[in-house]
């Protein structure tokens, strides 16, 4: 039976898309052991080991000066913390949630008499109505969508994140 090749290459084009509009990867590579942020250089490194696995350009919360100390002051956590949890329906794509925070963020926060906030993720692209530039979020860590459907494949829960300046 003959197919005309345009036939061929759109009906392998529409199975290439079919394939590829699902946001849950999968991934067979080495684990991933421990995430880096460097706030300065907006880089997040995956590593195994020591063996640096990816590498992916963020954006930061819009106060990107210092580490996050108290709810809606707009950082980004400076400090080791844990992947502590996976929200496959986040409203930024998809999200890794950061165990932000810790007993001493709390005892920081409640000794200047404030809130510490909480609900810091590693999450997709900014939303119609996030405000534009280069440090957007409210203290988050974004990268695009189709690099946060990576990461979701390759990071686990319990996977620790250091957050430098």
């Amino acid at each position: 039976m003959y197919v005309p090749r345009r036939a061929l290459l759109a009906g392998g084009a529409a199975l290439a898309l079919s394939a590829c509009s699902s946001k849950f990867r999968k991934y067979d590579g080495p684990q991933v052991t421990r995430l880096q942020v460097v706030k300065e250089r907006r880089r997040l490194y995956l590593f195994n080991g020591m063996t640096p696995l990816k590498a992916f350009d963020i954006h930061l919360g819009n106060n990107a000066q210092g580490p996050k100390r108290f709810r809606g002051d707009g950082r980004t956590p400076e400090g080791t913390y844990l992947i502590d949890r996976r929200n496959p329906n986040s409203s930024f794509h998809l999200s890794l949630g950061i165990s932000y925070p810790n007993e001493e963020d709390i005892a920081f926060a409640q000794a200047h008499g404030m809130d510490p906030g909480g609900d810091i993720f590693i999450h997709g692209g900014r939303r119609k109505t996030d405000p534009r530039g280069k440090d957007w979020t409210a203290g988050c860590i974004a990268v695009k969508d189709r690099e946060m459907e990576e990461i979701y494949a390759m990071v686990g829960t319990g996977t620790p994140i250091d957050l430098f300046a």
